[in-house]
């Protein structure tokens, strides 16, 4: 359950967050909690179709609950999401990039949609695109890039206005091993610098070293939540948090 306490001491207070689709049998979430405090990385963990996604999509104004509440250093996410949107970055899982068009002309480009401008603006697309390691190929089409370029390219358009949270739904799928330690170093480093993060991943290894506490959810539902090491600790026979993962949710394909 998320921490009862003042909203205003908290990165993000999500509240029994409910959504059933259109023509779905069952909810793809339900009543929903979770708690993340300022500069720490929360790990969602869970199966395909487990409700990743629609909790980051809810918690990050894409889409309405049909009940619970989101608050994001005390403002309210479903009343005012263009305030909240001011606070918070979105990586999505697909590449959201315009392939046509450069790294620089991209970063700009979803700069100036977040108020940026002028020297302000050429200035934080370039500390970004060094902070991935992109400098040299910043007038480079997108669509000429490697998956492992394009995933980089993504997180610096998630990180231009300097938010205060992220939302990373699987931001190092299917990328070389460079540029997964990359990211993963850069997202360290935003840590320390106050940072909070709601982090999606099918990688345990990912999630154990990189997050302060995750939360495993499956058919919409939290089932845990805790620290890596805690939660491995109260689960006798799990040595890691691929262990701990298979036995909550089991070893059945989720196709």
């Amino acid at each position: 359950m998320a921490d009862q306490g003042s909203t205003q001491e908290k990165a993000l207070v999500a509240r029994m967050l409910t959504k059933t689709y259109r023509g779905a049998s069952s909810p793809a979430l339900e009543d929903f909690d979770i708690s993340i405090g300022i500069g720490e990385i929360l790990g969602l963990l869970g199966p395909n179709g487990a409700g990743k996604t629609t909790a980051i999509s809810i918690m990050s104004s894409l889409f309405r609950p049909d009940k619970g509440s989101v608050t994001i250093f005390g403002v309210d996410v479903l009343k005012y999401p263009n305030q909240a949107r001011n606070l918070f970055g979105l990586v999505p899982q697909d590449i959201a990039l315009y392939p046509n068009l450069t790294a620089r002309e991209n970063l700009s480009y979803f700069g100036r949609l977040c108020g940026l401008r002028g020297k302000r603006l050429k200035q934080r697309v370039r500390e970004c695109l060094e902070l991935v390691g992109l400098e040299e190929r910043a007038d480079k089409r997108v669509v000429a890039f490697s998956g492992g370029m394009k995933r980089r390219a993504n997180l610096a358009a998630g990180i231009l206005h300097r938010p205060r949270i992220l939302f990373l739904d699987e931001p190092t799928v299917g990328i070389d091993a460079q540029s997964r330690n990359m990211i993963l170093e850069k997202l360290s480093a935003l840590k320390q610098t106050g940072t909070s993060m709601v982090y999606t991943t099918h990688y345990m290894e990912e999630a154990e070293s990189l997050c302060s506490r995750i939360a495993v959810i499956d058919q919409g539902r939290t089932i845990v939540q805790g620290s890596p090491k805690d939660l491995i600790e109260q689960h006798p026979g799990c040595s890691d948090l691929g262990d701990l993962f298979l036995k909550l949710t089991g070893k059945q394909l989720r196709d």
